[in-house]
């Protein structure tokens, strides 16, 4: 069992207030790093509106500069504790909170709604996969997993690596428990997704959205699966709704 308390790496941290009013936490998704908020980062501190929000991004456990171990599993419970532990290291209090995921990241922040219910503001949805048991099942889509895998180039490719990707694939995108959790999630979320984006299975998204009406809404934009300004800049207008939902 590893024994050190597990705790994401904070990469970056800014307000432009001095005492902010809502902060949102990014979530980066597989074989990538936090710094694939850059852009999305730069545009939103850049908007005036959104200038009493703290934006926060963490490398996730064998990502970036967090740590990384043979003893990890890389799995739900390693990232949900060290992703717990990073928040409450930043000393929210009273100041609400709004979480933001990216393809793999999608996965780790709505099971962390599910799992810490009520302390969510919002979630937000980039890009999130949406697989049912049935898609789990068709060998078809097993074959493009495993093509998707095959064209993942992992940079300074090592054992570790290896391992923290082929674990998040099989522990987390690929549990078979995913659909259901976001079905049944309480915690207001959108999902933001491009139209040709070839990685979610958007096809479920009309299902998942029927099935959970009161919790779930969706954007659909013009693009792919990366975090790209069709995306990013879909949220300043529900940045802007939670800081005036706040106000009232």
């Amino acid at each position: 069992m590893f024994k050190r308390e597990l705790c994401l790496k904070k990469t970056h941290d800014f307000c432009a207030a001095k005492t902010p009013r809502l902060v949102v936490v990014m979530i980066h998704g597989i074989a990538s790093d936090s710094t694939t908020f850059n852009s999305a980062l730069k545009y939103l501190e850049g908007t005036r509106s959104l200038k009493d929000v703290r934006f926060v991004t963490f490398d996730l456990l064998g990502s970036g500069k967090s740590l990384k171990s043979d003893q990890l599993n890389y799995d739900y419970a390693d990232q949900l504790e060290a992703l717990h532990n990073a928040i409450s290291k930043l000393k929210l209090g009273s100041t609400p909170l709004v979480l933001v995921g990216h393809s793999l990241g999608t996965f780790i922040v709505t099971r962390y709604a599910d799992t810490y219910k009520g302390t969510l503001k919002k979630l937000i949805l980039i890009s999130p996969p949406i697989y049912t048991e049935e898609d789990l099942d068709n060998p078809a889509f097993e074959k493009a997993i495993k093509v998707f895998k095959d064209a993942v180039n992992l940079k300074d490719h090592n054992i570790l690596q290896e391992k923290s990707f082929n674990n998040s694939m099989e522990k987390i995108v690929l549990n078979r428990k995913n659909y259901k959790v976001l079905a049944g999630l309480t915690t207001p979320t959108i999902l933001i997704y491009g139209n040709m984006d070839q990685i979610i299975a958007s096809y479920n998204v009309p299902k998942v959205l029927k099935e959970n009406s009161k919790h779930l809404t969706a954007i659909k934009t013009e693009g792919r699966h990366g975090i790209t300004h069709d995306k990013y800049s879909k949220m300043v207008n529900i940045l802007e709704e939670v800081l005036n939902a706040e106000a009232l």
